[in-house]
């Protein structure tokens, strides 16, 4: 161990979302991670610090998406050692970021909870350039009434081979009198992981859709499922335990 004094240690835990837009979508995880610790640093955020010889701020990642994905809840956790209000920090962040990354909300942690657990799935919209509604429809209509499709995708520990069918929620076309076919899609979150273009890939092999210029990929959210199919709010049991904190002294004195 290093000589000196111990890092300060934690005192508030806050988990941000913030938004991928624009040409920022192309922009890689680690290059990501580098821009926010520089604007922690620019906006005076006093953030924890691990020990060591090599000291790391104290900021994590759940659930990225990948290179070239747009998204609107990308999440972040982050270690603080001062007591420091969220709106603030939300503010003072989302200034010292890029335009492209945009701070969408901060909630103090709820202690003794792990927000990777809550990420259950996620939803995502996917707009196919030159392929029409009716056709995107009929693809869909193939890929739901299939029990299982395979599909391959060379990974880190070489090609392998699953069913992407079984990791899909829900899959749509949105409504739309013109323009490209608009896929909503809700994928749950399982191992190994289930993107959308292996979702893309599966409809090419039960339909022969093949869109002839790549998707535009969005995802709106992800969250825990809900029982409809859907996307619930991971922050949401964060901001439940602040109003039920802030209730407990107006209980005592009741």
């Amino acid at each position: 161990m290093p000589d000196g004094p111990a890092p300060a240690p934690v005192i508030q835990k806050l988990r941000v979302r913030y938004a991928k837009r624009g040409r920022l979508r192309f922009t890689s995880h680690r290059d990501i991670s580098r821009a926010v610790e520089r604007a922690v640093r620019r906006a005076g955020i006093p953030v924890a610090f691990s020990a060591g010889f090599t000291p790391h701020p104290k900021i994590s990642y759940a659930g990225a998406a990948a290179t070239g994905t747009a998204s609107e809840a990308e999440y972040l956790e982050i270690g603080l050692t001062e007591n420091r209000d969220p709106a603030r920090i939300r503010a003072d962040l989302d200034a010292a970021l890029p335009g492209g990354l945009d701070v969408v909300d901060v909630v103090p942690a709820r202690a003794g909870t792990a927000l990777a657990d809550r990420l259950e799935g996620s939803e995502w919209l996917v707009r196919l350039d030159g392929i029409s509604v009716g056709a995107a429809a009929s693809a869909v209509s193939a890929f739901l009434g299939a029990e299982v499709i395979e599909v391959e995708r060379l990974t880190k520990k070489g090609r392998r081979r699953f069913d992407a069918r079984g990791a899909v929620a829900a899959l749509a076309v949105e409504p739309s009198d013109a323009g490209p076919a608009v896929l909503r899609m809700v994928v749950r979150h399982q191992t190994p992981a289930v993107r959308p273009d292996d979702v893309l890939t599966a409809l090419r092999e039960v339909a022969d859709l093949a869109p002839p210029s790549p998707p535009l990929v969005t995802r709106l959210a992800q969250g825990p499922l809900t029982e409809d199919g859907g996307i619930g709010d991971p922050l949401a049991a964060d901001r439940d335990a602040v109003v039920a904190a802030a209730a407990e002294p107006d209980a005592v004195r009741a």
